[in-house]
């Protein structure tokens, strides 16, 4: 008998001030933002694929944007997926910044050191990342907990206290990104057991297996995922939204306008899906699902020319849902090689998940062995 799994509702949200998502903290560096540098850099630019709408540079606010962001809102930055934020390195006491948009929730980290959540309001208000530090230079993060349903926000203006902004921290030189559904977003990762539901407080993309891992190898991140997305279908059958490759383009998830632009190249990209698809009594046909899965691998390639694609699943399915659903992506990762693609592999996660959180999700303790894991493909195909 497979675990009951109740994945979060797919929720569509009016994104604020626009039409209309970890990083390393602990080592200094920040998640992936297009290309390098203060401000956006280039790299939330809309537009750049297949003559899509554009949209204008992000305004720079002396800070290394952190994840998929655009320029759309001509008040800010926009972001919403998981773990987007930013880094600011500056001299002074604490660090302010101003938002508008959605209510969600971030992590701050100041020098290394992770401090309290900081919880924004819906409309625009300023807010007190960090204070009461020693006087002098500091580096703060702040990271999105939450996933794309929790809204858009437009970061207008980053300050710092007592003092003033410098020129952010270069990223690390090593780029990952991750494509996936809850697990990847965190989904109830902090709930006490498994008979808690969805809600931001007990989402926390920053420990999931992506962030640590990413954290692990000194890793820029970028990740891309939404709970209840599939392949090809969205849990139980849902039809109210598309499936996840369809918003792999996109820099901001609740427009489908904008484009994300790829100028960014990881070294590595993991591709946790196929769970949804398979959790509930709407299972996609073998032919139907491996074709999807061809076609979010191409779209990976077309993107990013040169970088490795590992492609796993779980901890959550068990049985024959497990099965069907290895052996489907194993077809697919045999097609594309047939192709002509060969760095392209296959990893078959343990489906080990003791001590759950919310809805039967993976635990802090589970991420954290998911990321003990993966570490080692990883390191063989890379080098790292």
């Amino acid at each position: 008998m497979r675990p009951m799994i109740l994945l979060a509702a797919l929720v569509t949200i009016a994104c604020a001030g626009g039409s209309g998502q970890l990083s390393p903290a602990s080592s200094g560096g920040s998640a992936a933002a297009g290309n390098a540098g203060a401000s956006g850099g280039g790299g939330g630019v809309a537009g750049g694929a297949g003559g899509l709408p554009t949209c204008p540079e992000p305004v720079d606010l002396g800070v290394h944007i952190v994840g998929r962001h655009d320029g759309c809102d001509e008040s800010g930055i926009r972001m919403a997926w998981s773990g987007t934020g930013f880094v600011a390195r500056f001299s002074g006491t604490g660090l302010r910044f101003t938002q508008s948009g959605a209510s969600v929730q971030y992590t701050v980290v100041a020098d290394g050191e992770v401090g309290a959540n900081v919880e924004t309001q819906s409309g625009t208000h300023g807010y007190e990342a960090m204070t009461g530090l020693e006087a002098g230079e500091h580096t703060v993060e702040v990271y999105r907990r939450g996933e794309a349903s929790f809204g858009t926000t437009v970061l207008q203006s980053v300050e710092a206290i007592d003092g003033e902004l410098l020129s952010p921290p270069a990223p690390p030189e090593r780029r990952l990104e991750i494509v996936g559904d809850s697990i990847t977003c965190g989904y109830g990762n902090e709930g006490e057991s498994r008979d808690c539901s969805f809600s931001a407080d007990t989402e926390n993309h920053y420990l999931t297996y992506g962030a640590v891992l990413a954290r692990r190898f000194d890793a820029e991140l970028s990740t891309i995922a939404w709970s209840g997305r599939g392949v090809v279908v969205n849990y139980g059958g849902d039809t109210s939204s598309p499936p996840m490759p369809a918003y792999f383009d996109r820099a901001v998830p609740l427009d489908a306008s904008t484009v994300w632009y790829f100028s960014w190249e990881p070294d590595a990209v993991i591709v946790n899906l196929g769970t949804n698809d398979y959790s509930t009594d709407h299972d996609p046909d073998d032919d139907t699902f491996i074709d999807g899965y061809v076609g979010l691998l191409r779209n990976i390639r077309r993107r990013y020319p040169t970088t490795y694609i590992l492609c796993t699943l779980g901890p959550l399915l068990s049985g024959t849902d497990l099965s069907t659903a290895r052996d489907n992506i194993a077809a697919a990762v045999a097609a594309v090689h047939d192709a002509g693609d060969d760095r392209v592999a296959t990893y078959e996660l343990a489906p080990n998940n003791p001590d759950p959180g919310c809805d039967w999700h993976p635990s802090v303790a589970t991420h954290a062995a998911m990321a003990d894991e993966l570490a080692v493909p990883l390191a063989a195909a890379l080098s790292w």
